[in-house]
């Protein structure tokens, strides 16, 4: 069942409820299609290969990368890797549990090491799942070559916005189904 709040702290208190050490309560368990989905218009919102159009306009002329220099081009391409890691949260903490620690019982770690260790660790779990899909970013920009305007057309109109929609109401039907 869906957690019904847009609260990341309860969406996250609702996958650690799953069984076998919470890993069982993640929502890429339930909503496979809607991560696949939410990872790729990420791809897309962060200008990463496949979808960086922007820097294939002008491949001769270094495309927007021309205009700036030194400091400006520092910030620009940080704010796209801070793009990228704020993504990766989201991501981390909507489908992968957040600071949630697979296979491991929070309470009985607190009661034994204290609440600040747990807190550590926790901030670990969600900083390795960053990390994750960092690496995910950075693996598919060296093996996927990029989209042409056509095909990325092709692709936003005809498959993923009816496969958006389909999920949406396949899981509209399976919450109203189990909540009769």
């Amino acid at each position: 069942m869906m957690t019904g709040t847009l609260s990341l702290k309860t969406i996250v208190e609702q996958q650690m409820s799953g069984g076998w050490g919470g890993f069982l309560g993640w929502n890429i368990l339930y909503q496979p299609l809607g991560f696949l989905i939410f990872l790729i218009c990420v791809f897309a919102e962060c200008n990463r290969t496949p979808f960086d159009l922007p820097e294939a306009e002008n491949e001769l002329n270094f495309g927007y990368h021309q205009e700036y220099s030194s400091m400006k081009l520092g910030l620009y391409l940080f704010a796209e890797y801070v793009n990228m890691f704020i993504s990766s949260a989201v991501m981390a903490t909507l489908f992968f549990g957040g600071y949630d620690i697979p296979f491991v019982d929070e309470a009985s770690l607190a009661a034994f090491w204290g609440g600040n260790v747990v807190a550590l660790l926790g901030f670990a779990a969600l900083f390795a799942k960053i990390l994750f899909f960092l690496f995910l970013f950075i693996w598919v920009r060296w093996t996927i070559p990029r989209f042409r305007y056509d095909q990325l057309m092709d692709l936003g109109w005809k498959k993923m916005i009816p496969l958006a929609l389909a999920n949406m109401l396949i899981t509209a039907i399976v919450i109203l189904w189990l909540n009769k």
